[in-house]
């Protein structure tokens, strides 16, 4: 679920507050003008000075804030709704969407191209974007948005002035893992560690005594293949309950895997071993009494459930809009 955590004081403290949709008016909630810190869960969010979305903003994406850009100073906020997968913006020249175009789909300084300061209306075909004042996400900026078409920058000071521009990025999506217990497969070896050997060569019984005390060390390797190498990138980390296997033996694997191609998760384990024996060897008889370590291989399919930020558009209509209340401050 998308969310926003905000609280009164830097550092996570004091009173705080959680939200999952558009607020208007954080004074019904009794948390205007008050915000110092916050946690952001999957999509962006905008901070607004003022009531109803206007003012000055501020965008925050996926992660831990302990000190936002200005204290006290928020009234209202936002979620960012938009598809942020796959972001493309059309930059124009001039006012009106013409002139000369750039289109642009990824991270950019256009300060090493031809079109730095140029721009003056654009056009996002998919996603949301920061337009900087400077290079380096640097300076004054602002947000552009799909479904929102600026025709005119409207604002003297930001025609021919982006320098910089980047997308907003989604949400981290989640992996949650379901062992198969009832799926496992096993194969299950028997090799001999040690011996220990009597012999009766005469015509009358004999009785053999001996003891044996032996450490062993067995080594437990626990890896990860998937049948789907594109479903899980390199360096997603998932959890998986530890759990046991109805046997004479117990299985257990680490409660957090991260992906890596080829790796696997080995440990070495210390065994005892304590054998006496009092026993009798009839004539002519050779006892043999052998130590004998099961080797278990398991196979346990795993589940794992990849769930992606999407998020549905509602309709909207495609026309001018003033640009005056989107003017802002980089926090960065």
């Amino acid at each position: 679920m998308n969310k926003i955590i905000v609280y009164e004081h830097p550092d996570f403290r004091g009173l705080s507050m959680e939200f999952t949709n558009d607020i208007p008016n954080l004074v019904q909630e009794n948390f205007d003008n008050c915000i110092s810190s916050l946690k952001v869960i999957r999509q962006p969010w905008v901070l607004y000075e003022h009531l109803d979305y206007k003012g000055l903003e501020w965008v925050y994406e996926q992660g831990e804030y302990s000190n936002v850009s200005f204290h006290d100073m928020v009234s209202s906020l936002r979620l960012i709704i938009e598809d942020l997968n796959d972001p493309k913006i059309t930059l124009y020249e001039h006012p009106n969407y013409k002139g000369k175009e750039i289109e642009i789909t990824c991270e950019t300084n256009l300060y090493y191209g031809s079109f730095d300061d140029m721009a003056s209306s654009h056009i996002v075909q998919k996603g949301a974007w920061l337009l900087y004042e400077h290079p380096d996400r640097g300076g004054r900026y602002i947000t552009a948005r799909y479904g929102e078409p600026v025709p005119d920058y409207g604002v003297p000071w930001f025609h021919d002035c982006v320098s910089y521009l980047r997308p907003l990025k989604p949400g981290k999506g989640t992996v949650t893992a379901e062992v198969l217990l009832e799926k496992k497969e096993e194969k299950v070896t028997s090799v001999i560690i040690d011996s220990i050997y009597g012999l009766n060569s005469t015509d009358h019984e004999q009785t053999f005594s001996t003891s044996l005390s032996k450490e062993y060390a067995t080594t437990i390797t626990e890896n990860f293949s998937f049948s789907n190498s594109k479903t899980i990138s390199a360096g997603t980390t998932f959890s998986v309950d530890v759990f046991k296997v109805k046997n004479k033996f117990n299985l257990s694997v680490s409660n957090t895997f991260t992906v890596e191609k080829g790796k696997s998760e080995s440990h070495t384990e210390i065994g005892k071993v304590d054998i006496t024996l009092p026993s009798t060897i009839r004539p002519h008889t050779k006892l043999s009494v052998s130590v004998i370590r099961k080797e278990v291989d398991v196979k346990v399919p795993v589940k794992l459930t990849i769930t992606h930020m999407v998020t549905l558009l509602p309709s909207v209509r495609l026309g001018p809009r003033p640009l005056s209340s989107r003017v802002f401050l980089s926090p960065h």
